[in-house]
């Protein structure tokens, strides 16, 4: 009962009837406990407590973002916007956690994802073709090695970063900084790491983090 009461407020994402129901199913178990009622005999709107206790608790999210973490509400999609924002909270507690590698994928992930949905909706606003333009223009001054495939969301890292600037949705800062998040995310391969002799560590995962709050500074409106 202990515990059931003292979830995290952020755990709790029901509505105002849910969190009623809720509230109420508590109540009534803590009576028939204090009283030694064994068997929950009374129910609320028809239906044991203990069963409307687990249907409602079966809405709520298994894990949400830190009330901290960047609220990323540009994003109109709000199941993306949450997926990012989950990321980005995770990473930030594995950098707490001393887990360096976590916290250094977890956030290039995030910045990942942010660069995606910015180039995607920068075709939306200019229209079909602007991100092959643009892919073109990198390849053409070698800031790009070769045109990336047609589908943003086949491109690697460095593509998403080079036309974000390029369309002028990131600063120079933030691509500086999100080319090196590419760069220490890699380390996620055991192949890369005894190749380079690299590995992850407390700068990387800063250093990642950082540039997925350098992204998301540049794209809030």
């Amino acid at each position: 009962m202990d515990t059931l009461a003292e979830l995290p407020p952020e755990l709790l994402t029901l509505s105002d009837e849910d969190l009623v129901d809720y509230h109420v199913s508590l109540s009534f178990m803590r009576t028939a406990l204090e009283n030694r009622h064994s068997n929950l005999s009374h129910s609320y709107k028809g239906k044991s407590p203990l069963f409307l206790l687990r249907q409602v608790l079966a809405k709520c999210a298994d894990e949400v973002p830190s009330p901290g973490t960047t609220a990323l509400a540009f994003i109109p999609d709000r199941d993306l916007r949450e997926s990012i924002r989950q990321d980005i909270s995770a990473a930030g507690q594995d950098l707490s956690n001393g887990e360096w590698k976590g916290a250094t994928v977890l956030a290039g992930s995030a910045t990942e994802a942010l660069l995606l949905w910015a180039v995607q909706d920068e075709e939306t606003k200019r229209g079909p073709g602007a991100l092959s333009a643009a892919a073109k223009q990198l390849v053409a001054s070698k800031a790009l090695p070769k045109v990336p495939a047609s589908d943003p969301e086949n491109w690697v890292l460095s593509e998403l970063i080079e036309v974000a600037l390029h369309l002028g949705r990131i600063k120079k800062q933030s691509a500086n900084q999100a080319r090196l998040a590419k760069d220490f995310r890699n380390l996620i391969h055991p192949g890369r790491v005894a190749r380079l002799g690299e590995r992850c560590d407390r700068g990387t995962a800063h250093a990642a983090l950082a540039a997925v709050e350098f992204v998301a500074r540049d794209l809030t409106p």
